[in-house]
């Protein structure tokens, strides 16, 4: 069975570089065998969090916000690609993801992090990483760092350079720790239901 990958984006700048990242991402797990979906969050549109997906009466959500509510509930992992804002997360993703909390329980996520500069968006990966667990995730220890985005991948998403070849290295480990929390996730939840 594939694995349902959830790969969320969130930048909004007009100069989106970390789509790169995101698009290599989706492009390996499918080499890989797995089903990935790239979740942008400027092109889902949702709002600035006012009601949380939980508190809106059943089937009255906007329509974006159930349609990625199921598609949440549906995968078995998810996948974040995170830049970094002045040490800390992109306000698009973390708006995005928000909307939704139970949703998210019970399934692995892995962050990638990417910057213009050396350090690779380390920072919001690290905070990231406390984001995602206590919304219900498990959180792989494996990460994957870009930095400098540009120097790593070309515009179709290639890695390019000794960058390129660095991350074309370090895919491989972070994407089998990632199947391996997925496949003992869903054995888990198909053995026992989660405690709550």
């Amino acid at each position: 069975m594939p694995d349902k990958i959830l790969v969320f984006y969130g930048s909004y700048r007009a100069d989106r570089m970390g789509i790169r990242l995101a698009d290599y991402i989706v492009a390996q797990f499918k080499a890989r065998g797995a089903e990935p979906e790239l979740i942008d969050a400027q092109a889902v549109g949702l709002p600035m969090l006012d009601r949380m997906y939980k508190e809106h009466p059943k089937g009255q959500a906007p329509a974006a916000m159930e349609a990625l509510a199921g598609k949440i509930r549906d995968a078995d992992a998810f996948v974040f690609v995170t830049g970094e804002y002045n040490w800390g997360v992109q306000p698009g993703l973390k708006n995005l993801t928000d909307h939704f909390l139970e949703e998210w329980f019970w399934r692995p996520a892995a962050i990638a992090s990417y910057s213009a500069g050396r350090f690779s968006g380390v920072r919001s990966g690290t905070a990231w990483h406390s984001i995602l667990s206590e919304m219900g995730m498990v959180v792989i220890s494996s990460t994957l760092a870009v930095g400098p985005i540009s120097q790593t991948l070309d515009e179709a998403g290639e890695p390019t350079g000794d960058a390129g070849k660095s991350l074309a290295k370090a895919f491989p480990r972070w994407a089998d720790d990632l199947a391996w929390w997925t496949n003992a996730a869903r054995v888990q939840r198909a053995t026992q239901a989660p405690p709550y």
